[in-house]
């Protein structure tokens, strides 16, 4: 790639009113570009790569999987592994064909100045692509996260500059991914939690959750707390979505999925039992 010559500005949300589009990213992403980020070569400061997702019908980048790219950075100049990535892209969209490229992302604090010319890049690949930045020094504190899009400010025919603006990130998870993502930012792990263990642990956060809403409640009626209309629907529209069965039936319904659950671990430990002497028989068979 060339040397880098432009100058980069970065612009917060904040700076403006009204964002064109929004992105949503998933927590494998995340953990992806850590992964990455921990098993970078000893001489780089840091890691770029490519964002794979789609663009859902009311504009939002769903960004779902990314790939690590290799490159070159010095002060004045970024070389990528261009080859490298058309490869990877290609093995991934014949697992996921409906993933395409939506943008790419690098480790570190905002933008810097090669951003503009990796961006340039991507821009051949994607329209408007998106600038994933992810902070794992946790400058502040934490791992800052944080989406842009960019445009070139122009003077006549001379391009003088890169401008990034911010927008809005959806870093929200079902509850699925929050059970996985639990267990794997935890630093030291015994064991992977069992299915019965993760409804054990999911059922203690719905408990804590139900109490926060009673007290919530509690305190909206008492006028300890200034009702909130949007908070209101929420709570609405969860307890609308219960559905309506008796204490009796909600209970055989429950205990008729455990005992289901419990005949498969039961015939898989018996499965494994019988493998395990077949496998003991035919070697005793082939000593004698």
């Amino acid at each position: 790639m060339a040397a880098i010559d432009r100058t980069v500005l970065q612009f917060s949300s904040s700076s403006s009113s009204s964002p064109t589009f929004s992105a949503k990213v998933h927590p494998l992403v995340i953990f992806n570009i850590c992964d990455c980020y921990v098993r970078r070569p000893d001489q780089a400061e840091r890691i770029i790569g490519t964002l794979l997702g789609s663009v859902l019908p009311d504009g939002t980048v769903d960004i779902r999987n990314s790939y690590a790219v290799p490159h070159n950075e010095s002060v004045d100049q970024v070389a990528l592994d261009i080859e490298y990535h058309h490869n990877m892209l290609l093995s991934h969209q014949k697992v996921n064909p409906k993933e395409i490229i939506v943008g790419w992302y690098s480790t570190g604090l905002g933008v810097t100045g090669g951003s503009a010319l990796i961006h340039e890049f991507y821009s051949r690949e994607v329209s408007n692509p998106i600038h994933l930045t992810v902070d794992t020094g946790f400058t502040f504190g934490e791992g800052t996260i944080k989406a842009y899009v960019s445009n070139n400010l122009s003077l006549g025919d001379r391009q003088i500059a890169a401008q990034f603006q911010e927008i809005p990130l959806d870093l929200r998870m079902i509850e699925a991914e929050r059970i996985g993502f639990d267990t794997l930012k935890a630093t030291t792990v015994d064991k992977i939690p069992s299915d019965l263990e993760g409804m054990e642990a999911s059922m203690e956060h719905l408990l804590a959750l139900i109490d926060d809403m009673y007290k919530y409640v509690d305190d909206v009626v008492e006028g300890r707390v200034a009702p909130d209309n949007k908070i209101g629907r929420f709570i609405s529209d969860a307890v609308g979505s219960l559905p309506k069965l008796p204490p009796s039936a909600f209970d055989k319904l429950v205990n008729d999925s455990l005992q289901d659950h419990l005949l498969l671990l039961y015939l898989s430990s018996i499965t494994r039992t019988q493998l395990s002497l077949a496998e003991k028989l035919n070697t005793a068979a082939q000593i004698l």
